[in-house]
């Protein structure tokens, strides 16, 4: 993300209104390798292939920002990899981290990982450290420590089905899973803000937040976010594509300023839920209009949905959650072009 690009975002969060709307998309292993022309494999493994499908997504759509900006990840194989989950490769399918607790009781012999030296964490690292002097000098820095959430973490080590169902049958020992998850995020997300002083953000994805009740999220969800987002960042950036109504009033109180959320609701809904206090992105349905529909398609999906929004105020457009497998360059012109035309 280059200044000028960033000086935008900034804007938005702290609730200027711009003429055009800004247009911003979640970008990474899904959709980049395949529009570049590359494995998934490929993608991760080649350090010269990340950075070239990075800035050639740039320098194709120059009006749109791309979030967070050269994401150094490994699918969902990430996190997970630094508890000692086995990560399961093929050459072009998404990476999948094989749960680690067989149980909840488990959890009691769980050790916080070490960020700076476990799993796939030094890659990420190494890789953005080797390229951030290419990054810079085309006019970019690393805006954002990323990660994926504690309650995302959790179903990754245990699986969703099996962690959803201790949050009933065991709450103290889901308590203390959320707490080692967390309290090895909040070292993550400092080592990476160490590495890269030009870090101001912090993007946390977890769409298990989206499959609890506001009851569940007030006890298990908020205070975990909560202490991960109490740090001295600009943009506190949180994704979840699942269902949002139970959490979005609570996610200003965990610290959230910026929100990507799915379909399920709508820009209006969302703003009310939130107390307009978050700023949004999105939401036009990702797969089957972004990707599925035709330019003509998009072009009509992006002004019924902006058509329908009460306040531009702290939006930033873009589809209901990241930027899915197969997408078209045309597609993503119109979706840029239209949003110019609507709101310039």
């Amino acid at each position: 993300m280059n200044q000028q690009q960033w000086e935008t975002l900034v804007a938005v969060v702290r609730g200027e209104t711009l003429r055009p709307l800004p247009t911003g998309f979640i970008i990474d292993s899904p959709w980049l390798p395949g529009w570049a022309g590359h494995t998934i494999l490929d993608y991760f493994t080649d350090e010269r292939l990340f950075l070239e499908d990075n800035l050639e997504a740039i320098r194709t759509f120059p009006r749109a920002i791309f979030l967070p900006g050269f994401w150094s990840e490994y699918g969902m194989c990430t996190e997970p990899s630094a508890f000692g989950a086995v990560s399961v490769w093929e050459p072009d399918e998404f990476p999948f981290a094989r749960k680690v607790l067989r149980s909840a009781a488990e959890v009691d012999r769980l050790e916080k990982p070490n960020a700076r030296k476990d799993g796939l964490l030094p890659f990420v690292i190494k890789r953005l450290q080797h390229l951030e002097p290419e990054i810079r000098r085309a006019g970019h820095e690393i805006r954002f420590a990323v990660a994926r959430g504690p309650l995302n973490i959790a179903s990754f080590l245990m699986g969703t089905t099996e962690f959803l169902t201790a949050l009933k049958t065991d709450p103290e020992r889901m308590h203390q899973l959320l707490g080692i998850a967390t309290d090895f995020l909040v070292e993550w997300i400092a080592w990476q803000r160490e590495c890269f002083p030009s870090i101001d953000g912090i993007l946390l994805l977890d769409d298990i937040v989206g499959f609890v009740s506001r009851r569940d999220c007030e006890s298990f969800a908020l205070p975990y976010l909560k202490r991960v987002y109490d740090t001295d960042v600009t943009v506190k950036f949180f994704h979840n594509d699942a269902p949002c109504k139970a959490c979005a009033p609570l996610l200003p109180d965990a610290g959230i300023n910026f929100l990507n959320f799915g379909v399920q609701h709508t820009l209006n809904e969302m703003r009310a839920w939130t107390g307009d206090k978050i700023t949004l992105l999105g939401n036009l349905p990702p797969r089957d209009v972004l990707a599925a529909g035709t330019p003509a398609d998009v072009e009509r999906g992006v002004r019924e949905m902006l058509g329908a929004v009460e306040s531009r105020a702290r939006l930033v457009a873009s589809c209901g959650g990241g930027m899915p497998p197969g997408v078209k360059s045309a597609n993503i012109e119109a979706f840029l072009a239209t949003v110019d035309a609507v709101t310039g």
